[in-house]
């Protein structure tokens, strides 16, 4: 059976409830959903749709590099967005992190998401 790894990556804001950045099991990594938090203030990044979608996939990045891998990894990513019609915008980002061989995605609208960002992002990684 496969051990549970905590991974907190030493270059990620704090999280802002009780749960882990991600965790690890045998050959996947499971992250927790990020929001366009600043790692070096904590502090929500301002700015439009673009801006936040930038800074969640930086973060996204942070723990994938802590874990030695890349965007090529992941296998799924679920998308929150607080408005679809940000949809186009935050896929025009997006597609600069997630370049080929995309993986599996799903995109929600929701009615609110922490600290009053409009976008957060959670992957599914495999080593």
């Amino acid at each position: 059976m496969a051990t549970k790894q905590i991974i907190k990556p030493a270059k990620s804001a704090p999280a802002v409830g009780p749960y882990n950045h991600a965790v690890r099991v045998g050959d996947m990594l499971f992250c927790a959903g990020q929001i366009p938090l600043d790692p070096a203030t904590g502090n929500l990044v301002n700015g439009d749709i673009k801006a936040q979608t930038e800074r969640v996939l930086e973060n996204v990045k942070a723990i994938l590099e802590d874990q030695k891998l890349t965007f090529s990894n992941v296998v799924k990513s679920t998308v929150f967005l607080t408005n679809l019609a940000d949809f186009a915008s935050m896929n025009e980002i997006y597609a600069k992190y997630f370049t080929s061989d995309f993986p599996a995605r799903s995109t929600i609208q929701v009615a609110a998401l922490p600290k009053a960002a409009i976008v957060e992002i959670e992957v599914i990684a495999h080593f």
